[in-house]
């Protein structure tokens, strides 16, 4: 199912809309409703925008995959150009994110975006209302601000210093951009469960998990980080590539983690971050049940998850290799709508 809003004054009218309408009579948001399941009455928003990793194509896959089989009202926002088609190099320009004011839980995998405060100000009230969230591969760095900006916001910036030195990647997710620490496009990455977090309930279900991606440098995660995945560099774009030799896997890096982020408050903001997760990496079915579970954990039904989530594709699904310029053009939000 597709909502739309076909006037701008209605979108405007009904506060779905901040920031801009993309253009006279177009449709800026998917919403998948949900219904029965777990997950029924909870709000999941998802921010697509990224011009490398096709998180425009993952994250309406993911939409439909909580609504259907597990009952999630889900909302997918996108960039967009002026004249409303999916543009993920439009970096300043994601209409909708006021959504987040009733949202449970946040999916975000934006790269580089410099958004307008007041289109930026429904993410931050978020965050720091000490909300649930999943930041996807790019969103280490989300956002960037030039050097001299007086945005009030321009602290979330990804290699930004005091008061927040890395930004939103580094003082919320845990880490910023650092490196490709795999060979990008010629070295993949395994995932592995390291000792001691087999029975976590975001694992529930998780055996095999495999992404042509590569493994992203980590420095360092805060010490209320669990490191749910490691990623292993393998010498190949298949699943079958072995494991390279070497010090890149000696220690193997972190590409899934969870922190539990106590604010000035005391409250514990539920947080999971991978770098792993690219459109073609969620052709793994344990990825995606890895993201899935992590939205049951994220609004605290992880006594619900089961033995393994139905993380089925609903529809089609044939990502896009990820590349810089390779994205899908023509393409509107409401392209996306699922089809009965």
């Amino acid at each position: 199912m597709f909502e739309t809003t076909t006037t701008c004054a209605a979108v405007i009218g009904l506060g779905l809309l901040v920031g801009g309408c993309s253009g006279p009579g177009s449709a800026f948001r998917l919403v998948y409703p949900g219904g029965d399941g777990p997950g029924h009455g909870k709000h999941v928003v998802l921010i697509a925008g990224d011009e490398e990793y096709r998180s425009e194509e993952a994250l309406p896959m993911l939409g439909k995959i909580l609504s259907e089989h597990h009952g999630f009202r889900c909302t997918v926002l996108f960039s967009l150009d002026e004249e409303g088609f999916i543009d993920p190099d439009a970096r300043g320009h994601i209409p909708g994110l006021a959504a987040l004011d009733d949202a449970d839980f946040m999916v975000i995998m934006t790269r580089f975006r410099r958004l307008p405060d007041r289109d930026m100000k429904p993410v931050v009230d978020y965050v720091e209302r000490g909300k649930p969230l999943l930041g996807i591969r790019t969103a280490t760095h989300a956002f960037a601000y030039e050097q001299d900006s007086e945005s009030l916001y321009a602290h979330w910036n990804w290699n930004g210093g005091e008061p927040w030195p890395g930004g939103f990647g580094k003082q919320v997710l845990g880490e910023t951009w650092v490196n490709h620490h795999g060979h990008h496009g010629q070295e993949a990455t395994r995932g592995v469960i390291p000792e001691g977090v087999r029975e976590h309930p975001i694992l529930r279900g998780v055996g095999d998990v495999w992404g042509p991606t590569d493994v992203y440098g980590i420095r360092g995660l805060p010490d209320d980080a669990v490191v749910l995945l490691e990623g292993s560099v393998v010498a190949g774009m298949t699943p079958e590539a072995e494991p390279v030799d070497g010090p890149k896997n000696d220690p193997r890096m972190p590409v899934t983690w969870l922190r539990e982020r106590t604010l000035a408050d005391g409250t514990r903001q539920r947080i999971v971050a991978s770098t792993i997760g690219a459109a073609v990496d969620l052709r793994s079915e344990d990825l995606r049940r890895v993201f899935v579970n992590s939205v049951y954990w994220g609004v605290g039904l992880e006594d619900a998850i089961p033995d393994e989530s139905n993380v089925d594709i609903v529809g089609v699904y044939e990502p896009t290799m990820f590349g810089f310029g390779g994205f899908v053009e023509g393409v509107r939000p409401e392209d996306h709508r699922l089809e009965r």
